[in-house]
């Protein structure tokens, strides 16, 4: 069932999307309306002058025109309610993410708990130091880990920030286990994603004073988990080959400088700049993608690029990619900005959800089902913290569309 897994969002999505529009709550925003454009006008040129697949250009398409839609829907949809009992829920995985993650750490390929998809024995971890793998967690690859992670760690910050909106012993043995799977997910993305939320918890604290006193007793129980965390003998082997992998991609990379500067900003940069050296339409929609590689020369590879940016304008080329990345980061900045504001009138939830958002929302991958679900979802929950108000009146209790947001002369967000 792996293949057709694939796409087992986008029938919801589908559906989702003809609920909203017979309900009128079908988003017709910037952002919507240029995804939706820039997606129908790829999946042409990748038809006609493309690589004239029409399944691999739809698989592409249907990322600009059902999960951009879909994310804003989401946003129109939930409550203050709903995004609190969401984050409560995530809390909860946690506990059990990290007891799965550990078994499969210290676990052989070949156990069940690391067997791969469709049985393959030669397990689901991915390459990580002196003969230990990365472990997937409940997902296929590391990637979905990672993430999940992320999302769970902004959830912990505002959960700390905002004292009473969640047990303290269930936040207290999430915080521990984010500290725990730090080092045995041998992931410097986590390491860094944790590292950004710790400085967009430190931006509400600077803002907002009142906070550091919430956060006090935070400081208190953190360092109490990592205290107890840092005495087990898997986060002390977890921290050994995490400081290795540390070490030999330095001197693969040329240490964090080659890893920011070189792969992660060279990669977004050089997409930008070396778009003149492609096709006016690129290569097509869809091509670059694991599907669109299998679909096309019958193995997984990077065809066009191995990250985002370079995807979509090798994919689209400069004159659809190009105004496709300025969009992804107008939106980001927006919801910045946005963001930023709410946290000034003392709501620090959207903020702290960009603490994760900001990123996957301007070039988180969207090639990878686990990447594109993560960026919908995250997407969704920022919409929804700016839609709603953390002290809602009776009146918007009972409204079933509350007032959103606007773009200055762009609409509204939701």
């Amino acid at each position: 069932m792996a293949t057709p897994l694939l796409v087992v969002r986008d029938p919801i999505a589908l559906v989702t999307l003809y609920l909203a529009a017979k309900r009128g709550l079908l988003p017709f925003n910037v952002y919507v309306i240029s995804a939706v454009t820039i997606g129908c006008l790829g999946l042409l040129t990748a038809i006609t002058v493309g690589h004239r697949s029409p399944f691999v250009a739809a698989f592409g398409a249907r990322i600009l025109v059902l999960h951009v839609p879909m994310a804003f829907v989401i946003g129109r949809s939930l409550s203050r309610n709903d995004l609190l009992r969401i984050g409560r829920v995530v809390i909860v995985i946690a506990i059990p993410m990290t007891v799965l993650m550990v078994m499969q750490y210290f676990s052989p390929q070949s156990a069940w708990v690391n067997r791969g998809v469709g049985g393959d024995m030669e397990g689901a971890g991915f390459s990580g130091a002196m003969g230990y793998a990365r472990p997937p967690g409940t997902f296929s690859f590391t990637n979905g880990l990672t993430l999940f992670y992320g999302l769970a760690g902004v959830w912990i910050v505002y959960f700390w920030l905002t004292p009473g909106k969640c047990n303290r012993l269930l936040l207290l043995f999430a915080t521990g286990g984010l500290i725990l799977a730090i080092p045995l997910s041998i992931s410097r993305g986590l390491l860094f994603q944790t590292c950004v939320t710790g400085m967009f918890a430190m931006v509400v604290i600077a803002r907002k004073p009142k906070y550091l006193t919430k956060v006090m007793g935070a400081g208190i129980a953190i360092a109490v988990a990592l205290a107890a965390v840092s005495w087990t003998p898997a986060f002390q082997t977890g921290l050994t080959v995490f400081a290795k992998r540390f070490e030999t991609a330095a001197e693969s990379e040329g240490g964090l400088e080659g890893t920011l500067g070189d792969r992660f900003l060279g990669g977004l940069i050089g997409a930008v700049f070396n778009a003149t050296d492609l096709p006016i339409f690129g290569h097509g929609i869809g091509l670059g993608t694991n599907v669109g590689a299998k679909y096309t020369t019958g193995r997984r590879t990077f065809i066009i690029a191995e990250g985002e940016w370079g995807r979509e304008v090798g994919e689209l080329g400069p004159l659809l990619g190009l105004p496709l990345i300025f969009v992804r980061v107008l939106m980001a900045s927006h919801f910045l900005w946005l963001g930023y504001q709410r946290l000034t009138r003392g709501d620090p939830l959207t903020w702290t959800l960009l603490g994760l958002g900001f990123l996957v929302i301007a070039q988180g991958a969207w090639a990878q089902p686990t990447d594109l679900g993560f960026y919908t979802l995250i997407t969704g929950l920022v919409i929804a913290a700016l839609r709603t108000s953390s002290k809602p009146t009776a009146a918007k209790r009972k409204s079933r569309r509350p007032p959103s947001p606007s773009i200055a002369g762009l609409g509204s967000v939701s």
